[in-house]
């Protein structure tokens, strides 16, 4: 194949990409395009509830994708858990924390001057709050880290009430 050819097919190529993702769907197309390829796996189900997002943080991109049956979460017979996950973000100064480490803020006396707290004592308090509901975990002695499987589902659980 000559060059000339092998250029031919790539400019064929990219007509054919550049057309592809003109005519794909996407968030600013306006329709429910996340609807549209969902509805067809929800067919004789209860539905499905997916959640999803692309994050850049400060240790990286996050992509994260999660869904579950809505039958699955309608008929749940122990809540106790979720109950637990949704308490310990209920407080303020919690979601600064997580915010916070999401940006980057990880050691904990920068934390609790980041926060105006009085002491690292409080914000121990609070991490281990969100630690023991698998918000938080420890990165290294005196740094906390938000799971990459968890920084999509704050943020949504941030965005249904904001």
């Amino acid at each position: 194949m000559t060059i000339e050819e092998r250029l031919a097919a790539v400019e064929r190529r990219l007509t054919e990409l550049e057309a592809a993702r003109s005519t794909s769907p996407s968030p600013s197309s306006g329709d429910l395009w996340v609807l549209d390829g969902l509805r067809p796996a929800a067919e004789g189900t209860e539905g499905i509830v997916l959640w999803a997002g692309t994050v850049r943080t400060a240790e990286g991109p996050v992509d994260w994708q999660m869904g579950r049956m809505a039958d699955e979460l309608l008929h749940a017979d122990d809540l106790d858990i979720a109950a637990d996950r949704l308490a310990a973000l209920g407080h303020p100064v919690r979601l600064a924390l997580l915010v916070a480490v999401i940006r980057g803020t990880t050691k904990v006396t920068d934390l609790a001057e980041h926060l105006e707290l009085a002491s690292t004592g409080q914000v121990y308090h609070h991490i281990k709050a969100l630690s023991a509901a698998g918000w938080l975990r420890q990165a290294a002695r005196g740094h906390v880290t938000v799971p990459p499987e968890r920084v999509v589902p704050v943020l949504v659980a941030m965005g249904v009430t904001i």
